[in-house]
């Protein structure tokens, strides 16, 4: 390709065109030995060709004319709007509310760990990682899972790494599950559980966990099993209710699993944040582990939501049809994250102590809180929500509360109508986060005692 040629004039001119943050090319000077005037410049042809396409005339800042067009999308995803998440922190900003709502906490996670990163970043480990993982990190994700559940898994044939664990439930269910397969959820659920069955195009069946103790109803549970049952999909510690599933409710459905030949997908990104009783995976559970998937992340337990390290465990009979989804997604995950989550899973017992300690506080400051004010608060055994009944406030449901709650009082919460696929099931019903800081927390709970009030 013949190159462009690019004098200082017409890089300035082009300049604030081409880059959103002009400020990233101040150090440029017309005396750079990137510039030469009425010269070519034969290190970056293709750049330069490309800039020498794009018309200049009249002013050059100028918005192309865009026709608008209906939005257009699949089929399969026709139902899905703008997640809730996304729609409640949007309103947050615009109505300067308290955000209680989206689960990532407003404190950053531990400095050992981000310095691991920038050093990794400073040796050079910038390249794609290896696409099932790099080897130290699968090493630790093995050595944490055998501490966990006692269980010695293969961390080159057994383990893969993907982008945060929503990836690893894409991969699962895009790997694993055929089109008109009956996958089993319990409701509320996470959405993207919907969202990726959707794509695979699943047949969902949905089992109602309700209040106050969101127990697993056991006979409907065994009554939506069928010879087109594939697998269920269970989140212990559960979001949105922090429900943790009792080792009697667990060793039920393993058993309901073996008896009717069913895989289970288990979501454990919560594990580290159970603070009433034990976290079971239910991997570990004889006659288990060969039918089961078990998904975590990095981000709950180090305060690092944005980096999406995730990773999923199986059987090397399972990991085939995940690893096979996962190439297709994203293929590898983030090179120098990964160095550093291996830093992270090593971190001594201490750490992961301190954690809920602190958790436990805030969890308390927010509990009581809601109590004071005049919320139904319902238990929460584990992650950082809690859920609570809003309908002492006279609002007819979860939707208008949120609502008013974001532009009268100005604290976000969740409506949890969303999390079900009868969203009459959750109308009642608001999810809040405690993973704040402490004077986040009392700001929200004295900006509630103040202007809510009950009808």
């Amino acid at each position: 390709m013949q190159a462009a040629e690019c004098t200082w004039s017409q890089f300035e001119m082009l300049r604030p065109l081409c880059f959103k943050s002009p400020s990233l090319f101040s150090n440029f000077s017309k005396h750079s030995p990137f510039f030469r005037s009425n010269s070519r410049i034969n290190r970056y042809p293709s750049f330069m060709a490309t800039m020498s396409s794009v018309s200049t005339r009249n002013d050059p800042l100028s918005t192309p004319q865009i026709t608008h067009q209906p939005l257009q999308v699949a089929k399969r995803l026709e139902k899905f709007k703008t997640t809730i998440f996304t729609q409640m922190s949007m309103l947050a900003i615009k109505h300067g509310a308290i955000n209680l709502g989206q689960g990532f906490p407003n404190f950053d996670g531990p400095d050992f760990v981000k310095e691991a990163a920038i050093q990794a970043i400073k040796d050079g480990k910038n390249q794609y990682a290896r696409g099932y993982g790099v080897p130290d990190f699968n090493n630790a994700i093995a050595a944490r899972f055998k501490k966990d559940t006692g269980l010695v898994i293969d961390p080159e044939k057994e383990v893969t790494v993907t982008s945060g664990c929503t990836e690893a439930i894409a991969a699962t269910m895009l790997g694993l599950i055929n089109p008109g397969d009956e996958v089993i959820l319990f409701a509320p659920f996470y959405d993207s559980y919907e969202a990726t069955l959707s794509m695979a195009g699943a047949k969902i069946k949905c089992i109602t966990l309700r209040p106050p103790d969101f127990a697993v109803p056991i006979d409907e549970l065994n009554s939506a099993i069928s010879k087109n049952t594939r697998a269920i999909l269970i989140n212990t510690p559960h979001n949105p209710t922090g429900k943790m599933f009792t080792r009697e409710e667990l060793n039920t459905i393993a058993s309901l699993c073996i008896e009717n030949d069913v895989l289970v997908f288990t979501d454990e990104v919560y594990d580290k944040l159970a603070f009433e009783m034990d976290h079971i995976s239910l991997a570990s559970l004889p006659g288990m582990y060969e039918r089961t998937v078990t998904m975590n992340s990095l981000g709950k337990t180090f305060s690092l939501t944005g980096w999406k390290i995730g990773w999923a465990i199986a059987p090397p009979h399972l990991t085939w049809g995940v690893r096979q989804a996962h190439s297709f997604l994203t293929f590898a995950t983030s090179t120098p994250m990964q160095w550093a989550a291996t830093v992270a899973l090593c971190a001594p017992d201490s750490y992961f102590e301190e954690l809920k300690r602190d958790y436990m506080e805030k969890k308390a400051i927010l509990v009581q809180g809601l109590k004071d004010v005049g919320f139904k608060v319902f238990p929460s055994s584990g992650t950082y929500f809690v859920v609570v009944d809003h309908t002492p406030f006279g609002l007819e449901n979860d939707i208008a509360f949120c609502e008013y709650l974001i532009k009268e009082v100005g604290v976000v919460a969740i409506p949890t109508s969303v999390f079900y696929l009868n969203p009459e099931d959750g109308k009642n019903l608001v999810r809040f986060t405690f993973c704040k800081d402490e004077e986040t927390l009392r700001s929200a709970v004295e900006r509630m005692k103040e202007k809510l009030k009950k009808k």
